[in-house]
């Protein structure tokens, strides 16, 4: 194990499983709804952003009080927790397990930084509640990405300074968070949706942890 990293820091859809059409189909169910023009190209905007700022784009400017806006949030909610249901091990991404295993097997320590207020019972139906040292979620912080603080918080319950983690996102946002967070970023998807990243691979399945591990020992 290097010296450098001590841990590595997982964001939760989008590298472990990918809820995004939950979230699509829950916001979109809702903005219909409400008479509000929602499509995939406006989802595309909320990937890796909280609930509140999700509804500020979808919003679009349009004046709303904020019991309404707190109360389209929860339909939405109960929405997408209604086909969180029947989500299960089945429906971890590729190559998901075989990573999370890998960084245990090395002995480094592993959490989960997700913006998701729902992190929990996602993990928990994905059956791999036991396998994390930590969980941070929408609940943690108040600032979420790109802020860094989720990313500061969770080092400080791993106990580990920023810049002995490593985090890996699908998201511009997440990486720009890691990465003010003085932290390794890994992206992971098309390259033209990130600005910037320490190391970048196309798709989970293909992250190559000793290329992570030799270039920090450099």
């Amino acid at each position: 194990m290097t010296d450098k990293i001590k841990a590595f820091i997982l964001d939760l859809d989008g590298v472990i499983t990918d809820t995004a059409e939950f979230h699509f189909k829950a916001w979109k169910k809702m903005a219909d709804e409400e008479g509000i023009p929602f499509g995939r190209e406006d989802n595309e905007k909320l990937r890796g952003v909280s609930r509140r700022k999700s509804m500020e784009l979808i919003l679009d400017g349009r004046e709303m009080e904020e019991e309404k806006v707190q109360k389209l949030m929860d339909r939405k909610n109960r929405y997408y927790n209604d086909f969180l249901e029947n989500l299960s091990e089945d429906d971890l991404l590729p190559g998901a397990q075989e990573l999370i295993d890998e960084i245990i097997r090395r002995g480094y320590k592993i959490a989960v930084a997700s913006s998701s207020r729902n992190a929990k019972t996602v993990i928990k139906n994905l059956g791999i509640m036991d396998v994390f040292d930590t969980i941070s979620d929408g609940h943690s912080v108040e600032n979420s990405k790109p802020a860094p603080d989720l990313f500061l918080h969770t080092a400080e319950k791993l106990g580990l300074d920023p810049e002995s983690c490593v985090v890996i996102e699908d998201a511009d946002s997440g990486i720009e968070g890691a990465m003010a967070a003085d932290m390794i970023a890994v992206a992971v998807g098309p390259e033209e949706r990130f600005s910037k990243a320490h190391y970048r691979y196309d798709k989970v399945k293909d992250i190559d942890l000793d290329e992570i591990i030799e270039g920090e020992e450099k």
